[in-house]
C-alpha cells in the first residue's frame, strides 16, 4: 500500500499492539530492540475509494490515502488515540540514506512522559532545570554522560509509541504537535501499545522487547561505593567496618584503576596493591558481602587487551572502544570479563557505555563516521549499551545459573532483558541536582526499564564532615532508600555512614536497616517486574490517572502500589507540600489517617520525610534485624492499613539462581477483605519449598504499627503454606 510517495506496511503483534512501518526501498526486517520471531496476528481490514482500514477487538486503524493522514483509534469506544498527520523520509546525500521525520496531533489535555533520563545540563549534572511531562519541551535523543535515550514515550491518554530507530534524534511538543526527527535510519518504523492503564502499555513494551529478569537478592540491599579503594587492604577493611557496626550492607564496589601497571581497564589487579585478589573476594563472600567491579569499554592501547581486540578487527576505527555490534567481539569482551566472573566477582560495573570513546566525556563524533561492521555509526549511535550489556549478560548465562547483574551509565530500549540497572551519571552534590534527579528517575522508570539508581550525594560530593553538605547527603539517602536500587558513590570524599556527624550517622544508618525491613515487599514488587511487566518507581499519574492533579506532579511518586514517598529537596524546612491523591491515606509515622484529593503540609525533620500509605495496604516487612540479604526471611510482619479491601502475594526464591523460570518459588497470597474485617493468609503457592514462619499481624491506626521500629503485635502466628489461615481484626 502506498501512502503519498512512501510504502506503507501495518502489522499487528496484539489486539493493542499496532506496528507502522513506511519505507522506499526494500529493506532488510531486523531489529536490534524488537525479539526476533514475535508473532504477528491477523487484523481485518475494509477500504473504499480514499480510505483503508485495518482493526482488531482494540484497535482500529485508518489511513486517508488522499489526505495523507494515519488515525489509530479505540476500535471499542470510537475515540481518537493518535493521529499522524505527517511524515518523511528525505534522502541525506551526504550520508547515503535517508533523514527521518513525522508529525502527530496532540489533544489539549494530553501529556507525554518517558524518553529515558533528561535532567538537563551540560553532561555533569549542572543544571537546577527539571520536568516531568514534555508539553512545551524538546529533547534531544542522544547519550551522554547524565542523559540516556530511549525512544519511548507514554501518554496520559493510556498509549506508548516506541520507535525502532537508533540515530541521533529530537522529540519536540510545542502547542498541540509532536514533531519527530532522526537523523538516519532506512525507514521510519514505530509501534504503538495502547492500554487501559500506563502498566499496560509498559508490558506492552516488554512483551516486544523482553522481560526484566530478577536480580539476585542482594542487589536490593545496600551498595557502598566510592572513587575508589585503592587497595585490597582497604576494601576489606571496609566490608569489616560494617560487620563490627552492625550497619546492614550488601554490595562492595571496586571502582578504576585497580589495574595498575597494566594500563587502563586490563581486566587485570596489579599485585602492588591487590596482592591476591581470588582471596579477596572470598573473605568478601565470607562476610556475607558481595563485589561489583567497574569495567570500560574503551582500553589503554598498552594493554594486551587492546591489542588483542585490534588484531581481530574489534576496536571501533577512530576509537580506542570494542565493537559490540560483531558477534565475535562481544563473545572475546565477555572472555576477559569472565576472568573477574571466575575469581568471584558477582557484578560488573560497564561504566561509559554511552560510550566514551577515549576523547574526553565525546562519543558522537569519533562514533558518527565509523563502520560498525552492521552498518554506519551514524544509523546505530545510541543502541552502544544495549550491544555492551547484551555481550556480558548472554556471555554469562551461557556458562552458569547464576543471575546476572550489571549497572551502567546509558541505556536504550529493549536493556532491560539484560537485567542491566542504570544510574543517572556524575552528578553534582547540591540541592538543585537532587530536585533535578527525582523527575529524571521517574521518567526513565516510564521508559520501560525498571532498574535505575543516582550517585546518592552526587558523584562530586561535598565534605561529609560538613553540616551544610551533611543534610543534603541525608535527604539524598532518605530518597535514595526509595529507589529500586540503594546505592553510595562519589568522588573527592568517602561517604561510609560513619564520615558523617554522629547526628546525620544515625539518620543514615536509621535508612538502611529501614531499606532491609521493606526487603519483603521489594522483592514481591522486583517479580512483579518480572512476571507482570510492572513498575517500581511510579509517577503518580500510573495509580491515580482519573485525578488530573496529579499529571504535573515531579516530586512524588509510589513506590510499589502502596507507599507514596514525598522526597526532601530544600534545607532547613520544617514541613512541604504534599498532595494527598483520591482515596484514604495512612501518615507513615503517626497512622492518622486522612482524606485524599487535596494538599497538605507534610511534616518534616532530620530523620523523616513525608510518607504516606494507602488504605487497604498489606504491608509486609523483616520482623527481626538482619544485616545481609543472605539471612533467613522467616519473620515477618504484615502492617494491614484498614479503609478498603486489600491485596498483596509475598514473593520468594533462593535468591541467587534463575530457577525461578521453572517455578522454583513460592508466593504467600495475601488479602484484606474490609467489611468482614478479615485477613485471609492464603496456602502457598509455587514449587518451591519453604521453611515454617512466623507472621506478625499488626492492624494500623493512630500512633500504632508506625515507623520504622518493630510494632506491638496484634496476632502472631506460624505459617507453613499448607493451609489458609483467616485472622479476624478484634
Amino acid at each position: 500500500m502506498q501512502i503519498k510517495d512512501l510504502n506503507l506496511r501495518v502489522e499487528f503483534y496484539a489486539d493493542n499492539i499496532v506496528r507502522i512501518v513506511y519505507y522506499k526501498e526494500n529493506y532488510q526486517d531486523s531489529s536490534l530492540v524488537i525479539l526476533p520471531n514475535l508473532k504477528k496476528i491477523n487484523a481485518r481490514s475494509e477500504n473504499d475509494v480514499s480510505t483503508v482500514s485495518f482493526y482488531t477487538d482494540i484497535l482500529k486503524v485508518n489511513v486517508d490515502l488522499l489526505r495523507g493522514e494515519l488515525v489509530i483509534s479505540d476500535n471499542e469506544k470510537g475515540k481518537v488515540i493518535i493521529k499522524e498527520v505527517d511524515r518523511r523520509l528525505r534522502y541525506n546525500t551526504s550520508l547515503m540514506t535517508y533523514t527521518v521525520e513525522q508529525e502527530f496531533t496532540l489533544e489539549d489535555n494530553e501529556n507525554l512522559y518517558g524518553l529515558g533520563q533528561h535532567a538537563g545540563g551540560n553532561g555533569l549534572g549542572e543544571s537546577s532545570s527539571y520536568r516531568l511531562g514534555y508539553r512545551g519541551s524538546t529533547i534531544t535523543l542522544s547519550q551522554r554522560n547524565t542523559d540516556i535515550n530511549i525512544p519511548f514515550i507514554v501518554s496520559s491518554k493510556g498509549y506508548g509509541i516506541l520507535w525502532d530507530l537508533y540515530s541521533l534524534g529530537s522529540i519536540s511538543l510545542k502547542g498541540n504537535r509532536l514533531r519527530v526527527w532522526f537523523e538516519a535510519g532506512k525507514k521510519l518504523d514505530y509501534y504503538v501499545i495502547y492500554g487501559q492503564s500506563i502498566d499496560e502499555v509498559i508490558r506492552g513494551y516488554r512483551k516486544l522487547t523482553g522481560d526484566a529478569p530478577l536480580l539476585p537478592k542482594w542487589a536490593y540491599g545496600y551498595w557502598q561505593s566510592k572513587e575508589r579503594y585503592k587497595s585490597q587492604e582497604e576494601l576489606l577493611s571496609t566490608v569489616k567496618e560494617f560487620r563490627e557496626r552492625k550497619i546492614p550492607i550488601d554490595v562492595i564496589v571496586q571502582d578504576w584503576r585497580y589495574w595498575g601497571k597494566y594500563g587502563w581497564n586490563a581486566f587485570k589487579f596489579d599485585e602492588t596493591d591487590f596482592p591476591n585478589p581470588k582471596e579477596m573476594v572470598k573473605q568478601i563472600h565470607e562476610m556475607k558481602t558481595k563485589l561489583a567491579i567497574s569495567i570500560w569499554p574503551t582500553f589503554g592501547k598498552e594493554t594486551e587487551v587492546y591489542k588483542d581486540m585490534e588484531n581481530r578487527g574489534c576496536i571501533i576505527p577512530g576509537t580506542i572502544a570494542f565493537n559490540p555490534y560483531k558477534d565475535e567481539c562481544r563473545e572475546l569482551f565477555w572472555s576477559y570479563v569472565k576472568r573477574f566472573f571466575e575469581i568471584g566477582v558477582d557484578g560488573y560495573w560497564l561504566d561509559a557505555s554511552e560510550p566514551e570513546t577515549g576523547f574526553g566525556l565525546v562519543f558522537f563524533s569519533p562514533i558518527h563516521d565509523a563502520d560498525l561492521g552492521i552498518g554506519k555509526g551514524y544509523e546505530y549511535l545510541n543502541t552502544y549499551p544495549l550491544m555492551e550489556t547484551k555481550a556480558v549478560y548472554e556471555g554469562q548465562r551461557k556458562i552458569t545459573n547464576k543471575r546476572v547483574v550489571i549497572l551502567t551509565r546509558s541505556a536504550f530500549a529493549g536493556q532491560q532483558r539484560h537485567s542491566a540497572i542504570s544510574w543517572s551519571g556524575d552528578i553534582l552534590g547540591d540541592w538543585a541536582t537532587l530536585r533535578a534527579q527525582i523527575p529524571a528517575g521517574l521518567n526513565f522508570s516510564v521508559s520501560g526499564i525498571p532498574y535505575w539508581t543516582t550517585d546518592i550525594g552526587g558523584f562530586f560530593s561535598g565534605n561529609p564532615e560538613s553540616k551544610s553538605y551533611a543534610e543534603i547527603f541525608v535527604r539524598w539517602f532518605q530518597w535514595g532508600s526509595f529507589c529500586p536500587i540503594f546505592r553510595v558513590h562519589g568522588t573527592i570524599f568517602p561517604k561510609e555512614p560513619w564520615r558523617f556527624p554522629k547526628e546525620y550517622q544515625d539518620v543514615i544508618v536509621k535508612f538502611i536497616r529501614f531499606r532491609y525491613r521493606l526487603l519483603p515487599y521489594i522483592y514481591s514488587l522486583a517479580w512483579n517486574v518480572y512476571n507482570g511487566g510492572y513498575t517500581i518507581m511510579r509517577p503518580l499519574f500510573m495509580d491515580f490517572k482519573e485525578d488530573y492533579n496529579v499529571y504535573q506532579i515531579d516530586d512524588q511518586y509510589m513506590f510499589g502500589p502502596y507507599i507514596m514517598v514525598s522526597p526532601v529537596t530544600l534545607p532547613s524546612i520544617e514541613e512541604r507540600d504534599v498532595y494527598l491523591p483520591l482515596g484514604s491515606w495512612y501518615d507513615f509515622w503517626s497512622g492518622e489517617k486522612l482524606i485524599g484529593g487535596k494538599w497538605i503540609k507534610g511534616k518534616v525533620s532530620l530523620d523523616m520525610i513525608p510518607l504516606h500509605v494507602r488504605a487497604g495496604a498489606i504491608l509486609p516487612l523483616l520482623a527481626k534485624p538482619v544485616e545481609s540479604t543472605e539471612e533467613e526471611w522467616d519473620e515477618i510482619e504484615l502492617r494491614v492499613y484498614p479503609g478498603r479491601d486489600g491485596k498483596f502475594e509475598i514473593y520468594d526464591d533462593d535468591g541467587i539462581t534463575y530457577d525461578y523460570e521453572n517455578g522454583r518459588y513460592y508466593i504467600i497470597p495475601v488479602k484484606w477483605n474490609e467489611d468482614k474485617e478479615e485477613l485471609v493468609i492464603g496456602k502457598k503457592v509455587g514449587n518451591l519449598d519453604m521453611k515454617k514462619k512466623i507472621i506478625k499481624v499488626v492492624w494500623v491506626e493512630k500512633d500504632k504499627g508506625v515507623g520504622i521500629d518493630i510494632s506491638k503485635v496484634d496476632e502472631e502466628l506460624e505459617y507453613d503454606g499448607n493451609e489458609s489461615i483467616v485472622i479476624k481484626r478484634k
